[in-house]
């Protein structure tokens, strides 16, 4: 889940707090992701959402959906097996679950798409 605040700033689509909306990545995969507008703040001049907190980093792509996902975390644990050495060649980078991105998140807020793109 990420969670938003905003301003006195109409986004079209989270109006009211408590507001969520799910949208999905990687259909293959089947990932479903919440975004939920925590609170509005009439006190701060901004002009965009912004992100405060979330939960885990994104999965590493065509890890195999959740199953995938939880078979993953469970080799993570285990840094001296030959598993792990495998499965981190394989993401292709130092990969921690726990990690969010908040500034990279909040960087793509302040666009014009919020961030969003649409491959056809």
């Amino acid at each position: 889940m990420i969670v938003l605040i905003i301003g006195k700033y109409d986004c079209g689509i989270l109006k009211t707090e408590g507001d969520s909306i799910n949208y999905v990545y990687d259909y293959g995969d089947n990932w479903e992701h919440e975004i939920k507008l925590l609170k509005i703040k009439t006190d701060i001049k901004f002009k965009k959402p912004i992100c405060i907190a979330g939960e885990r980093s994104c999965p590493p792509d065509d890890c195999g959906g959740v199953s995938g996902f939880e078979g993953l975390l469970k080799i993570l644990k285990n840094p001296q097996k030959q598993e792990y050495k495998e499965m981190m060649e394989w993401i292709g980078y130092k990969y921690n679950p726990e990690n969010i991105d908040i500034d990279s998140i909040n960087k793509k807020l302040k666009r014009k798409d919020f961030g969003c793109t649409q491959i056809d």
